[in-house]
């Protein structure tokens, strides 16, 4: 089967599985997704739920969340993984919004890589679910089925996001990425998983990568 043909099966299942796959991260704006967003780096989406509403009701704008002490916005977030480095990037990302952005997220990719501690995959999950963009963020769940699903031989996330930006239309982007994420963490975790018993993996891996990740 074609890496073509194989990636619109995949989609069916998926469609099927997850025909309107929610945000995972709890947000009301652009901001509030783009900070949600930024927090999320090697921390669980549940985590920074369980943070984001003590951090919105401090501060749920660019400009009051500017004003407030790098010390107090970390007390917020201070549960996450690499909480001080956020707090230091959340303050200067807040302060840049307001005094070059009017406050507004800016619906462009260069301006929100160019904010502190975005970077390519926050600003396209930005583009995506708050502007509607066509875009196709990779985390760890999308890279590594890619992977078992023959979409992608990449070893890194870009050379990843390019491949299945081929095999994938466009206008599917921004549900895709969602449901590849949902999948793999319900049906196709990283260890533990049989990939010949799969719905997916069970025929688009190939049998040389099943008996390997067996064996794991």
């Amino acid at each position: 089967m074609r890496r073509a043909e194989r990636a619109d099966k995949i989609g069916r299942t998926l469609d099927e599985l997850y025909p309107a796959p929610p945000i995972p991260l709890d947000h009301t704006d652009p901001y509030t997704l783009l900070v949600a967003v930024m927090l999320s780096a090697q921390t669980t989406d549940k985590k920074v739920n369980e943070v984001t509403p003590a951090l919105f009701r401090l501060a749920a704008t660019p400009g009051v969340m500017a004003e407030q002490p790098v010390e107090a916005i970390l007390a917020c977030i201070r549960q996450l993984g690499l909480a001080p480095t956020k707090a230091k990037n959340l303050k200067k990302l807040s302060a840049q919004l307001a005094q070059r952005h009017g406050g507004i997220v800016p619906a462009d990719m260069d301006a929100l890589e160019a904010l502190p501690g975005v970077g390519h995959k926050t600003a396209s999950v930005v583009m995506a679910q708050a502007f509607g963009v066509p875009a196709f963020p990779v985390d760890t769940h999308i890279h590594r089925c890619a992977a078992r699903w023959q979409l992608s031989n990449g070893t890194t996330v870009e050379k990843t996001e390019a491949d299945l930006k081929k095999v994938f239309p466009e206008d599917t982007w921004n549900r895709r990425h969602l449901q590849i994420i949902f999948f793999g963490r319900e049906y196709c975790p990283a260890r533990g998983h049989d990939l010949s018993t799969c719905q997916i993996c069970g025929w688009a891996a190939t049998k040389k990568r099943m008996a390997a990740e067996a064996r794991r």
